[in-house]
């Protein structure tokens, strides 16, 4: 069952286009994840009302299959996580999820 990995952002305002170029479905977190045939894709999500506030949807063909990935790539994941540090000031992962297949 596909699993969606959803993580929320605080944003420095200077550093909003920076963010979404590095977080969108073509930056290098969706590059990244694309080198294993696990990932389903990534969606970038800009609060309505909230400025600097966003949430990845990265989607996984399994749980299982994302925390293969994050072990097998730990060094370029925390390489890009260290990279990308300096964007926001603040990042939580908000958790994993099922869709409801009802």
């Amino acid at each position: 069952m596909a699993c969606e990995i959803v993580w929320a952002f605080s944003v420095l305002p200077s550093q909003i286009k920076i963010f979404e170029s590095a977080y969108g479905p073509e930056g290098p977190w969706a590059r990244l994840f694309s080198s294993s045939p696990a990932f389903l894709d990534t969606r970038l999500l800009r609060d309505i009302d909230e400025a600097g506030r966003y949430l990845t949807i990265d989607r996984w063909s399994s749980m299982a299959a994302y925390e293969i990935f994050r072990q097998d790539h730990l060094d370029a994941y925390g390489a890009l996580d260290s990279a990308c540090s300096p964007l926001f000031r603040e990042k939580r992962v908000v958790g994993a999820f099922h869709e409801n297949p009802s």
